[in-house]
């Protein structure tokens, strides 16, 4: 099955731009030790805490299913901590974009197709990875960039979605989503969006059945139907 043709791709970020969320545990990791707290996320807690969107909101569930006597007004600047150390992690260059993405929208933007972000992440977060990639004047090659605290519910709601779309004035048939999770693909097909699915490391396990595709990063431009000859 083919997408298209369409007029803006929207991508989600964390596992769909860059394998970002063994940064992010570390990064929450840190923030928690920080502040003098005993909690440690491992890779199999931070797997089955993705379920729940939003660093915050990650947070708060932790501590309501460990029963934590923590006070929940921690939870603001426990977040902001951790949003630091994981901005200066992908500043000092940790992180790269997953193989195929730069190049997917180096040829949407050859063929005229809008690039937009929607994510559940904070827009620190999007800056500082777009930046450190691909340059601070690239994020201004995003016509859209809407982030979770800008909508009233984060994924799997479509709220992003429907924001983004808004921002581009694109009809939902006419633009694609590129996930990697299965809260993101709930999200986009609640916004009447044609949803790619890249599984990342964190979310390999995914149910992606509601998918209109699933393929690698590598795999997005052939999805769409394009090839280096075809404009």
């Amino acid at each position: 099955m083919l997408i298209g043709p369409i007029d803006a791709i929207i991508f989600d970020v964390d596992g769909t731009l860059a394998e970002t969320e063994e940064a992010h545990r570390i990064s929450f990791n840190e923030a928690f030790a920080d502040a003098g707290l005993p909690w440690h996320w491992t890779q199999d807690d931070y797997r089955d805490l993705l379920k729940v969107t939003g660093g915050k909101e990650r947070i708060a569930h932790f501590m309501a299913v460990s029963g934590s006597p923590v006070s929940g007004d921690l939870i603001p600047a426990l977040h902001a901590r951790k949003t630091e150390l994981y901005t200066q992690r992908v500043v000092g260059g940790a992180l790269g974009f997953r193989p195929g993405i730069e190049a997917l929208m180096g040829e949407a933007q050859r063929r005229g197709v809008a690039l937009a972000i929607a994510t559940t992440t904070s827009r620190p977060n999007v800056d500082a990875l777009v930046a450190a990639v691909l340059g601070a004047g690239a994020l201004d090659d995003f016509k859209a960039i809407v982030c979770g605290d800008m909508v009233k519910a984060k994924k799997p709601a479509p709220d992003v979605y429907n924001l983004a779309l808004e921002q581009l004035g694109v009809a939902p048939e006419r633009a694609v989503a590129i996930e990697d999770s299965w809260n993101g693909v709930r999200s986009a097909k609640a916004a009447g969006l044609p949803v790619v699915a890249t599984p990342s490391l964190y979310s390999a396990g995914d149910d992606f059945s509601e998918a209109t595709i699933v393929t690698t990063p590598e795999g997005i431009a052939a999805a769409l139907g394009w090839s280096s000859h075809t404009p």
